[in-house]
C-alpha cells in the first residue's frame, strides 16, 4: 500500500479519535464511565462479530500463535477507552487527547528505544526527543489558562 495513502488513514483515524473521544464524553456524563464503556465496547464488538462471519475466512486460529502479552490489547482498549471517556468531560476534548497523545509519544519512545514487544529497536537521537519536547509544549500551550 502507497505510503501516502497509510499516512492519510492513519489521520483519518486519529480524527474518529477525536469523534469518539467526545461522543464518550458525553456518554460518560449521562450515564457514566462504566456504562459507556460498555456500550462502545458491545457496539464496536457485536459490529466486527457480523463482518468476520459476512467475509468469512480469515486466520482467527493463528491468535494460538502470538506471544500472550498481546492478547491484553482488548484490556488496554478498555483502559484507553475509559480513560478518554472519562477524561473528556473534565478536561475538554483538546487538553484530554493532547495528554493522551503526549503518554503515547512517550511511551512509544521507550518501546522502540529498548525494542519492547517484539517492536524494531530504534537508537536514541536527539531530534526524537526535540520532537517529544516540542509536543510537550504543545501540550503545556493547549492546556494552559
Amino acid at each position: 500500500m502507497d505510503i501516502v495513502l497509510v499516512g492519510i488513514l492513519a489521520v483519518l483515524g486519529g480524527m474518529t479519535v477525536a469523534l469518539q473521544g467526545q461522543f464518550m464524553g458525553v456518554m460518560d456524563t449521562a450515564i457514566g464511565t462504566r456504562e459507556s464503556m460498555f456500550i462502545t465496547y458491545a457496539g464496536g464488538g457485536l459490529v466486527i462479530t457480523l463482518v468476520t462471519l459476512f467475509l468469512r475466512g480469515g486466520n482467527l486460529r493463528a491468535a494460538a500463535s502470538v506471544p500472550w502479552y498481546v492478547l491484553a490489547t482488548g484490556l488496554l482498549g478498555l483502559v484507553i477507552v475509559g480513560t478518554i471517556g472519562f477524561t473528556v468531560p473534565r478536561l475538554g476534548l483538546t487538553t484530554a487527547l493532547v495528554l493522551v497523545i503526549a503518554g503515547q509519544f512517550l511511551a512509544s519512545l521507550l518501546i522502540e528505544r529498548f525494542g519492547w514487544f517484539g517492536a524494531l529497536p530504534r537508537p536514541f537521537e536527539w531530534t526524537r526527543l526535540l520532537g517529544v519536547a516540542f509536543l510537550l509544549l504543545g501540550v503545556w500551550l493547549t492546556t494552559r489558562k
